[in-house]
Order: C-alpha cells, then sequence, then structure tokens
C-alpha cells in the first residue's frame, strides 16, 4: 500500500509577539509498482514503477500544475519508488532543481520484516487473520496489525505499534515544523499507503483503507497541531488525465 504531497498557506498572526503560520502538507501515495501490480506486501523492499504506474503521476503531476499549485519545499522517503515519483512530479510542475528536496526515512512503509515481498493475501487474508481469529485483516485496529506482524516475522525486522507510529509522527512533525520555520508554505510530500494512513489514524483515528497509488491526503498543521483536510484524493489526476487526453485529441 502506499504515497503523499503537503500545501502550506502563509497566514502570519500576531500570538502574544510570536508570529504563527500555517502549513499544508501534500501527501501522496507513490505510483503504482510491479509489486502493486502483482500484488506483493511491498514494505521495505522496493521495486521500480511499472508504465501505467508512471503515467498515473505524469496524470497527478500534471493536475497539481494546472490547479495552479505551488510548493515550497520537497520530501519523500528514501525508498526508490517515492524517489521516482517525486522526480515525474517535480519534472511536471517544472520544479525540478528549483526547490530544495530531502528524504527522509521516518516517512517510509511499514516493514512487514520476512513477509516483506510475500503475496498480500497470504499475509493479510490467510496468516494475519487466522492468528486473530477474524474474517478480514480490515477488522483490525493498526496497533494489532503491528503487533500480529511482530509476532509472525522470523527475521525480527518489523516494527511494534509503539516504535512504527513514534517514527512515523516524529517524520511527518519533523517536516512540518521544517516547513514552519522556514516561515509556511506548500510542501509535496512523496510517501506510502499505509504510512500515510497511520498518520491520518494517529491524528483523527479515522482508519482509511487501500488508498490509491497517486492519491492525495493533505494535513494542515498550525500551531503544533495536525488536522485533517481531504483523504485520498483523486481530482488531481483526474484532472491530468483530461489533459493528456485533450492534448493527445489535437
Amino acid at each position: 500500500m502506499g504515497g503523499f504531497c503537503f500545501i502550506i498557506h502563509d497566514i502570519i498572526e500576531a500570538n502574544g509577539g510570536r508570529k504563527m503560520v500555517k502549513v499544508r502538507l501534500y501527501l501522496v501515495r507513490h505510483g503504482k509498482t510491479m509489486f502493486n501490480t502483482i500484488g506483493r506486501a511491498q514494505g521495505w523492499s522496493d521495486t521500480p514503477l511499472t508504465a501505467e504506474g508512471e503515467l498515473g503521476i505524469h496524470e497527478l503531476g500534471i493536475g497539481l500544475r494546472e490547479s495552479g499549485m505551488q510548493f515550497e519545499r520537497a520530501y519523500s522517503s528514501d525508498s526508490g519508488r517515492t524517489i521516482q515519483t517525486m522526480g515525474i512530479i517535480l519534472e511536471e510542475l517544472r520544479l525540478q532543481g528549483k526547490i530544495p528536496y530531502r528524504m527522509d526515512k521516518r516517512i517510509r512503509e511499514w516493514c512487514f520484516g520476512s513477509f516483506d515481498g510475500a503475496y498480500d493475501g497470504d499475509l493479510f487474508m490467510g496468516l494475519i487473520p487466522r492468528i486473530f481469529n477474524v474474517d478480514h485483516v480490515h477488522q483490525l485496529s493498526y496497533a494489532e496489525l503491528a503487533e500480529g506482524l511482530v509476532e509472525v516475522d522470523t527475521a525480527g525486522w518489523a516494527e511494534g505499534w509503539e516504535k512504527l507510529s513514534g517514527r512515523i509522527k516524529e517524520g511527518f512533525e519533523a517536516i512540518a515544523k521544517e516547513m514552519e520555520e522556514q516561515g509556511g508554505g506548500n510542501a509535496l510530500v512523496v510517501s506510502h499507503g499505509m504510512t500515510i494512513g497511520t498518520i491520518v489514524y494517529l491524528i483523527n483515528g479515522m482508519h482509511p483503507h487501500g488508498l490509491d497509488n497517486g492519491s492525495v491526503t493533505i494535513l494542515e498543521y498550525e500551531d503544533g497541531q495536525f488536522r485533517v483536510e481531504v483523504v485520498g484524493d483523486r481530482s488531481y489526476r483526474e484532472l491530468g488525465r483530461e489533459k493528456m487526453e485533450e492534448k493527445n485529441n489535437l
């Protein structure tokens, strides 16, 4: 699962002599990969975007550009698929080399340990549900799922809920605070489906499942607090697809 972007609007207000800025983070799930296509759990393992995946991210980048989006900074995890996704978006936005971009391993996907690369069905609809005696993994909380992965991971690489949620929260907070320190504005952030779902859950308790590749989830950050604005928005991709079809029909 997996992608993500941030947008930040400059709003400066007086607050006891302290300047406040509002930050909006646009979190993008990376483009569709080889493992996404054949239904394998990707985690900390990595495969490149397929041709279909690249096309979807070109659509997203065009849609963001046509919407007049402006970004001051860009961030991604250190996984190849998010770096590849970011490169395509920045190309379409004509921002390559023009805005700061850094990678942060704290916003990587969940690690599935010895089950990285396993078939989704075997892990999420077979082994994990059997451990908890449920019909489907979506009946479990994120915390239960994380602890279940630790239980079945024979390599000892999977993270327990406290460590997993802590590093994800820390990673996104660090990005938001860095943006705040730089005066606010808009940030583009490319991450992963379950990681984006986790930060949404930590903010408002919502438990999103199956965020689409190239979808956009928007977080607002102000005065030390996150707020979820939108989850899994596909409208930018759809706009980009329309623009590409118009150009091809000329």
